[in-house]
């Protein structure tokens, strides 16, 4: 299910300045329909994430920027580690 930019500031209880500079900022990339951002339940989990370390551990914007693209990185080894298993299983390669 997807969301309107309206409905997920409501959910995620950002305010539109602080999205839009999460967007400039690729902190979060929504997928698009019909040329409007349609964001799901895992940006809403991202933006906790972004907003726990920003408030919470103190993290910078630089600081962010590297933790984000480490746990991106880490979910894409995750996901490739998945098909490789499967394509084992399935006797494949």
């Amino acid at each position: 299910m997807t969301m309107t930019k309206q409905e997920f500031l409501r959910s995620a209880g950002l305010k539109v300045q602080v999205l839009e500079l999460w967007l400039e900022q690729r902190w979060l990339v929504p997928e698009e329909e019909a040329g409007e951002p349609r964001f799901r339940e895992i940006d809403i989990a991202r933006a906790r994430l972004i907003r726990q370390l920003s408030e919470d551990f103190g993290a910078n914007d630089a600081g962010i920027d590297v933790i984000l693209h480490l746990m991106d990185q880490l979910h894409g080894v995750r996901r490739a580690l998945a098909e490789l298993r499967e394509e084992a299983r399935r006797g494949g390669g």
